[in-house]
């Protein structure tokens, strides 16, 4: 088979300084695009894009402002160039049982896994229209397909973006940007070996493949999306759960 090549695009990645985030933009760079990796704290982003090497940079960037988003696109546009596939990956959690749910932790998760993907995608996606061209590509979960219980905000921020993408796919098809989504299951990173013994047990015996994830199995699917073996994919849901939900 013909390796993936994506030499000569240009990747912004949100949440990239680490976990799923920096192995999306690993696996990218290694199929020669420039990659930028996005990230809250400007020391982290900076750190992420000198341990990947030569063709990135880091960016500060909190998606949930607009205004930093603009920013970040600009300084990533100007030391990169023109923005060909975007990945919205950062997210954050604030678990909580609905009655037990604050309105600033609705407020908080909703602005960061669902609004930071409107900002980003509309900025990303004016310059996109005039080429012509582009990749978006959100990662959702598959908690947005599910719903889970002390989730409910989490859950509809993931299911809101799924919306969102299909909105998106059918506005600007017409263009040829695709818009999809990846919903992973449990993927192995600091969130979930933070959990005891028992339930990660309880966990695995959910999955058919009888493992967690790798940030690698979803960065793949990401090579995939972003690839022209995709060119024909649009408004989709890619599940990479290891046959968790089936």
């Amino acid at each position: 088979m013909t390796p993936i090549d994506l030499s000569g695009r240009v990747a912004f990645v949100t949440g990239g300084t680490r976990g799923i985030g920096l192995a999306i933009a690993r696996t990218l760079l290694d199929a020669g695009a420039r990659v930028a990796v996005a990230g809250r704290d400007a020391d982290r982003a900076r750190s992420a894009a000198e341990r990947l090497g030569a063709g990135t940079l880091g960016v500060a960037c909190d998606v949930a402002d607009a205004v930093q988003v603009e920013a970040a696109l600009t300084a990533a546009e100007s030391g990169l160039g023109p923005i060909d596939i975007l990945v919205n990956n950062a997210g954050l959690t604030r678990d909580n049982l609905l009655l037990r749910l604050s309105e600033s932790d609705w407020d908080v998760v909703l602005d960061a896994n669902l609004k930071g993907a409107f900002n980003t995608t509309r900025a990303a996606v004016r310059g996109m229209m005039k080429r012509r061209s582009g990749r978006i590509i959100n990662i959702t979960s598959i908690v947005g397909l599910t719903g889970n219980k002390g989730q409910a905000n989490y859950a509809a921020s993931k299911a809101g973006l799924i919306g969102f993408t299909k909105s998106v796919a059918k506005e600007y098809a017409s263009r040829n940007i695709l818009a999809n989504c990846i919903a992973p299951g449990f993927i192995d990173t600091d969130m979930t070996s933070a959990l005891p013994d028992g339930a990660r047990a309880a966990l695995l015996e959910q999955i058919a493949l009888g493992r967690l994830g790798r940030p690698e199995d979803v960065a793949g699917a990401v090579l995939f999306l972003a690839s022209d073996l995709a060119s024909y994919v649009t408004g989709q849901v890619l599940v990479i759960d290891g046959g968790m939900v089936i």
